[in-house]
């Protein structure tokens, strides 16, 4: 009986492991949780599927917050900076001039990506947004207003993608 429960510990332990945030996230956010996870989906493909980490899991503005996208199919960098910048664009945002500056700077940091890759960004407390590639540093772009816009493209009631917002935030 007792090899039974140690078996089933251990089961629940591995099965819960994906969920359970990086080092590199828990660098920047005490404690944290999966607030919720979905899939983006785009007519047939599947590319990406993506996970929102907070302290505690609970979403709230004045707290950093992380969001890992790992991807399904292959992609080049270039055209996930583009899309980003597109995606700020629908949402709202007109100033040319930080989307240019922003858009430079996701192309130099932004790899190609192809199944299994993944992306995250952390949204700091300071508002600077620092993305890892796997668990590796691969860039940073220090401007709050970055921050609000890029994790807004999932996060803003405005997104293209409302199924996956309501999944990431946890809603029912």
């Amino acid at each position: 009986m007792r090899k039974f429960a140690y078996t089933i510990c251990a089961m629940l332990i591995l099965q819960s492991a994906p969920a359970l945030a990086s080092d590199y996230i828990a660098k920047h956010i005490s404690n944290p949780a999966p607030v919720g996870s979905g899939r983006m989906s785009v007519m047939l493909w599947d590319v990406y599927d993506a996970t929102l980490y907070a302290p505690e899991g609970l979403l709230k503005e004045d707290r950093p917050l992380a969001l890992k996208l790992s991807y399904l199919l292959k992609l080049n960098g270039k055209k996930i900076a583009d899309r980003s910048v597109k995606e700020m664009r629908d949402q709202g945002f007109k100033d040319e001039v930080k989307l240019a500056t922003w858009h430079t700077q996701m192309r130099k940091i932004f790899p190609d990506v192809d199944n299994g890759t993944s992306i995250t960004g952390v949204y700091t407390k300071s508002g600077e947004t620092i993305f890892y590639g796997g668990d590796a540093e691969i860039g940073r772009i220090n401007d709050p207003e970055f921050s609000k816009a890029f994790f807004g493209i999932w996060l803003n009631e405005k997104t293209n993608a409302p199924a996956l917002r309501q999944q990431l935030i946890g809603a029912r």
